[in-house]
């Protein structure tokens, strides 16, 4: 898939935490984000855990908003049901670029478990695996 400049995700601004999708297949997803000083995750120019997080979750939202069939209609809306072994080795700043890649490790039905990275200047800052589990709109 080329790089898209639409992102299809249930959130809205100001809560959007991907900028670009990059690619979606094959099991894996990757994002960029430009963290920007008036982020509602940022505090004190720090972008803070709860961001990270939101942007790991968001960016694999990205890659199944991105799936065919489903262009042209709302993304499912997700809800994380767990998050284990989340390792920060740095907190970007505004003003950073993060690039975040979702690797789908698991899924059955609506729920997958997937290893969330991001990366800032091609280095691991942040990694953790997620429990995502899809609402299905009826």
């Amino acid at each position: 898939m080329a790089p898209s400049e639409k992102i299809n995700i249930p959130q809205k601004p100001p809560m959007v935490m991907v900028d670009k999708l990059i690619t979606a297949a094959h099991g894996i997803v990757e994002a960029s984000f430009l963290i920007k000083e008036d982020n509602v995750f940022c505090d004190h120019g720090l972008f803070t855990e709860a961001g990270l997080v939101e942007n790991m979750a968001q960016t694999a939202a990205a890659g199944v908003g991105s799936k065919p069939g489903i262009e042209g209609k709302e993304p499912p809306v997700g809800f994380i049901g767990g998050i284990r072994n989340l390792k920060i080795l740095q907190f970007p700043v505004a003003g950073d670029e993060l690039f975040t890649r979702i690797t789908v490790e698991h899924e059955v039905l609506d729920a997958s478990v997937v290893l969330g990275e991001v990366f800032l200047n091609n280095k691991l800052i942040t990694s953790c695996q997620l429990k995502i589990f899809l609402m299905r709109r009826r």
